[in-house]
């Protein structure tokens, strides 16, 4: 076989090629808004475009799908600051693990249907911010976009507002409180780490995970529709199956949210 025969060979035995192998099973799992073919592109493009990523992907290919497949189900785009992939060394070997960063937390919040307006803002140290709980419905941060610099990060808040104008809960987190929730990240030390590669989008997803508790969720909202529609079925059956067996109604599992399948990523606490 030729050197470009051997060249081919390997190419299509790749990581970006077993993208292509299965894309009807990724097509069959992002959500119906999500157009497949672009996600598709976009995960190929990922791995094609880094050379860490391909060889990470390389080393264990079922366990980089695998990540893929947790994008897919929640309609993120992989390689983007919705859902990172970053090489991480495990058991000896660097392999890919999927991240969801801030971008992906707040898409699945605008999912949800509930709300109308996401804020999440990092605070520097000369930005002017100020909010007492109780008194203010949101925070009154300034800042001198053509001044000097802004100086370190000092904090950040993330709050929302609801489609009834409403403002939800604010989470505002201190540089301690950061520093808490990046401990507990296990590659937090990796050159690779969002931590150390992209630090402010970390401080934001850390405040949004945190909102994220507060809000509707995709997933929260879909198990309350699921929730309703059994009870509205219910009702409906009631006068016609008197004194028979109740009707299985749906349960929660059968839309389970997809994060369940991942492990804790980055910047989150575990419950």
């Amino acid at each position: 076989m030729s050197q470009v025969s051997n060249a081919i060979a390997t190419r299509d035995n790749g990581p970006a090629a077993q993208i292509e192998v299965y894309r009807d099973e990724y097509a069959a799992l992002v959500p119906s808004h999500v157009n497949a073919d672009q996600w598709i592109r976009l995960a190929v493009g990922a791995i094609r475009g880094n050379a860490d990523l391909t060889q990470a992907a390389q080393n264990d290919v079922g366990v980089f799908l695998r990540e893929l497949k947790i994008a897919a189900r929640l309609g993120l785009e992989p390689g983007t600051e919705q859902f990172y992939l970053v090489p991480r060394k495990k058991g000896g070997r660097k392999l890919i693990q999927g991240i969801v960063g801030y971008q992906g937390i707040v898409e699945l919040i605008y999912r949800a249907g509930a709300v109308s307006t996401v804020i999440v803002e990092a605070v520097r140290e000369r930005d002017t911010f100020r909010y007492v709980p109780g008194r203010d419905d949101r925070p009154v941060h300034e800042i001198d976009w053509f001044g000097a610099d802004r100086g370190p990060l000092v904090g950040v808040y993330a709050y929302a507002v609801m489609k009834d104008r409403a403002v939800s809960k604010v989470v505002v987190l201190n540089h301690r409180r950061v520093m808490e929730i990046r401990a507990k990240s296990d590659s937090k030390n990796s050159e690779y780490s969002p931590w150390n590669t992209n630090e402010e989008s970390m401080w934001l997803k850390s405040a949004v995970r945190q909102l994220a508790k507060w809000v509707p969720t995709s997933a929260e909202y879909m198990r309350e529709q699921l929730r309703a529609q059994a009870e509205v079925a219910g009702e409906l059956a009631a006068p016609s199956t008197a004194g028979a067996p109740a009707m299985p109604q749906p349960s929660v599992l059968d839309n389970a949210d997809p994060a369940d399948d991942a492990e804790p990523v980055e910047g989150e606490l575990v419950d």
